[in-house]
């Protein structure tokens, strides 16, 4: 980034870390500031449909042909060449240099995974704003296998002077958070978030306060007006598999990228709201990683399931991933007392027999790169 001119040191940056509802949060963030007048960039990752939604301007991915010309002005940078970056560092440090060429007002930044080495990391203004969503387990071959040191990972965004929000969390995750604020003299709101429009789902409510929260901070501190409208407004944005709701084929379709134990619990409280006394059926599969919450992952679907589609995948974004092992799900499935469970290795077959069962709602969840690659195409009539 030096040697690049260190470009994210030009821009006024929100900085977005956790572990479940960090993406709608990004989301929201970055739509309230461009509904109160300003040029707003947008980092977010994994992207759901193509690469270029990591580089947004004003609520629109970078055009393909732009994105394209620019990134390879980008790749012949002797910087670039130099430093051989990763797939995720270079979309990073390719997303700071676009936005300081744009001159945006403000940037907000998803971080990738965890916090502390993570390369969203290089940002050292201390006007930086760290939101920090909920933090649970997930990817904790890397992180840690206590909340601990999963939160101490995500806190290491926090740097000298940065002003940190959060809603409340657990005793663990605050003494964390606590504990690094005090340690680099930086500032800490912590927020019970209440008052978020009804419409939306449950998990996105907390994740839309806590935006609201952020934009309220920056526009006090900046001195520009951001009203209830705005906010408002924001709330009736789509955000790409997250509860994205389609109908196709006479059914209603759900599909919403939720991969940890957190994210599903969440989801299933939502679902349960939104469509009470309503079973459902699904088509699930998650990443093989270490995560071991597959029980709780199924105990949470369990209760608003009847039917339990198992599919695989295998995507090479950022770095190849494969799905888990069917028969570890069903395992799983079966052990919380799932008793309709079939196993159909191609996604697409999984998701036609889907739209096959008598259910009127139905749900794909569990994984992103199984929505990016195989369901979200189809049912936007892209296949």
């Amino acid at each position: 980034m030096a040697d690049l001119g260190d470009p994210q040191e030009k821009l006024k940056i929100i900085h977005v870390a956790g572990t479940s509802g960090k993406t709608s949060t990004s989301y929201y963030i970055a739509d309230m500031l461009r509904q109160a007048g300003h040029k707003v960039g947008l980092t977010v990752s994994p992207h759901v449909d193509t690469v270029n939604e990591r580089i947004q301007l004003n609520g629109q991915p970078l055009p393909e042909a732009d994105f394209c010309r620019l990134l390879g002005d980008f790749i012949e940078l002797p910087a670039v060449k130099k430093a051989n970056p990763s797939y995720f560092g270079l979309l990073i440090a390719f997303a700071f240099w676009v936005f300081a060429q744009e001159g945006v007002d403000y940037a907000v930044i998803e971080v990738g995974l965890g916090g502390r080495l993570d390369s969203t990391n290089v940002i050292s203004r201390p006007d930086k704003v760290c939101v920090i969503a909920d933090i649970g387990f997930d990817h904790m071959g890397m992180l840690g296998n206590d909340l601990a040191m999963i939160a101490s990972e995500k806190a290491g965004i926090i740097q000298p002077g940065n002003q940190v929000i959060m809603a409340q969390q657990g005793d663990v995750v605050m003494g964390v958070i606590n504990s690094r604020v005090d340690l680099v003299k930086a500032k800490l709101e912590v927020l019970k978030p209440s008052g978020a429009p009804a419409h939306l789902p449950l998990f996105q409510q907390r994740n839309w306060f806590v935006a609201r929260a952020a934009v309220d901070f920056v526009a006090k501190r900046d001195g520009f007006a951001f009203s209830q409208d705005n906010a408002v407004a924001s709330a009736a944005i789509l955000i790409p598999a997250r509860m994205e709701v389609v109908e196709y084929h006479g059914k209603t379709v759900i599909l919403d990228g939720a991969h940890n134990a957190q994210k599903i619990t969440a989801l299933c409280e939502s679902i349960t709201e939104k469509y009470p006394d309503q079973k459902l059926a699904a088509v699930v599969s998650f990443v093989h990683d270490k995560d071991e919450s597959m029980n709780k992952k199924m105990t949470a679907l369990h209760s608003i399931l009847d039917h339990l589609i198992i599919t695989t995948f295998h995507a090479e974004q950022d770095v190849p991933k494969w799905s888990i092992d069917p028969d570890i799900i069903e395992r799983a499935a079966r052990m919380v007392g799932f008793n309709s469970v079939e196993v159909i290795d191609k996604p697409l077959d999984a998701f036609a027999a889907l739209l096959k069962r008598p259910e009127p709602v139905v749900l794909v969840t569990g994984s992103f790169y199984l929505l990016q690659k195989h369901i979200r195409p189809l049912v936007k009539g892209e296949l």
